[in-house]
């Protein structure tokens, strides 16, 4: 079935069956390979992408429920890298083996569109989903509250 998605800002045409999880057509489809995938069940947040503006995990969204829809994927967060939160994110040095930061990036970013200067709480309750192997929670809770001063500045 032919389906037109919006992402990253362009009309994207993909011939898919309509139940084809969003994160295979954004990778196999339309060859975006920074969104990840990690189990599957969206349970580990790896394969975050906003969808108008939420945090979605792909991996369980079926396709034709994205048609209508403003995708984002990692690749359109900011083509310089200069979003708040990736500067944040290299800045403090978040990634260990690099694989969840997508995911934890889109998460940040979906955030603090929505809370300009979140509590520590509000963070922890917003990432909770995304998991990170290496254990960088600490270093990701630095990222999100430098994001919140580079965005202030």
């Amino acid at each position: 079935m032919q389906l037109t998605l919006n992402v990253n800002g362009k009309p994207e045409q993909v011939d898919v069956e309509p139940e084809t999880p969003l994160l295979w057509v954004l990778r196999d489809n339309i060859g975006l390979t920074g969104t990840k995938y990690g189990c599957g069940i969206a349970r580990c947040g790896v394969c975050t992408v906003h969808v108008d503006g939420q945090a979605m995990k792909a991996c369980q969204m079926p396709a034709s429920a994205a048609v209508g829809k403003k995708i984002t994927t990692i690749e359109g967060l900011s083509s310089t890298s200069s979003h708040p939160v990736q500067k944040a994110w290299v800045e403090i040095g978040v990634p260990q083996c690099g694989y969840c930061q997508s995911g934890q990036i889109m998460a940040a970013a979906a955030l603090l569109s929505k809370r300009k200067n979140p509590t520590d709480a509000e963070v922890e309750a917003a990432m909770a989903d995304n998991l990170c192997r290496c254990g960088t929670y600490q270093r990701i809770l630095a990222a999100i509250r430098r994001a919140v001063q580079i965005a202030q500045a």
